[in-house]
């Protein structure tokens, strides 16, 4: 539940729409909705503003389906599954439409998907996504489905990493434009200084574990943002489109 729909839940109770058992009994699923293996956060859109996300390693496909629906029962804004394989995909998906909810909406790869049902209406802010390579991609398209469900619909700008920095120069009209930055880059993470140093917006990097030798999967990567020159860079965890996203959402918000 949101804030816009406990506003309505009062104004009901006020003009008599809602009965206040009624409200009492909306109220007491507020907090959480414990289903034994889960506690199914119904708050967290009040207190942070975005939905609780599913994420789908560790769990079978029948706890996935089980918490979907759960968060499909309260009615609100986005629900999120993330890092799906393609069972917990179809379990939850199927699950969901049994249960006369919403079609949901499939993004990336099969074995590493990003499911979304009720996505959030369109908003105007203007935010790009930027890899430096093509192995960077199936981080930034989880950044990128993610922000869709939020309701906003970046730019992906692909494989502009500093070996061939023209690349990336090519687009700067659309780095002075931008209201927020994601940049998705392996290897030794140069590119997010890089872009940290033409744009205005601000700008969230995220380290991918793409690379060989001294890259360590990631870790170097990680502390190169860390350790940038760009001024008031914002760095998340390897790997981290999801979370790229959500400090997106939040700066935006």
């Amino acid at each position: 539940m949101d804030e816009p729909l406990l506003r309505q839940l009062l104004l009901d109770v006020a003009s008599g729409a809602c009965a206040p058992d009624d409200a009492v009994a909306r109220l007491r699923r507020l907090p959480f909705a414990d289903l034994g293996f889960a506690k199914i956060d119904h708050h967290r859109p009040l207190r942070q503003g975005l939905p609780e996300a599913v994420y789908g390693p560790g769990k079978t496909d029948e706890q996935v389906a089980r918490i979907v629906v759960e968060l499909l029962s309260e009615p609100g804004g986005p629900v999120l599954l993330s890092r799906a394989d393609a069972a917990q995909t179809e379990a939850a998906c199927k699950a969901a439409a049994e249960a006369g909810f919403p079609e949901c909406t499939v993004r990336g790869r099969p074995v590493c998907a990003t499911v979304a049902w009720r996505p959030a209406p369109e908003r105007a802010a203007r935010v790009l996504i930027v890899t430096a390579g093509t192995a960077d991609l199936p981080v930034a398209e989880e950044c990128e489905a993610v922000l869709h469900a939020l309701g906003y619909r970046p730019l992906l700008l692909a494989d502009c990493g500093v070996a061939g920095v023209h690349r990336l120069l090519a687009s700067a009209d659309e780095l002075a434009d931008a209201d927020a930055v994601v940049v998705v880059a392996g290897m030794e993470g140069a590119l997010a200084s890089l872009v940290g140093g033409i744009t205005p917006a601000p700008v969230v990097a995220v380290p991918t574990s793409v690379g060989y030798g001294a890259a360590l999967e990631g870790v170097t990567a990680l502390l190169a943002m860390l350790s940038s020159c760009a001024s008031g860079l914002s760095v998340v965890g390897i790997d981290n489109g999801f979370g790229a996203a959500c400090a997106v959402a939040r700066i935006l918000a």
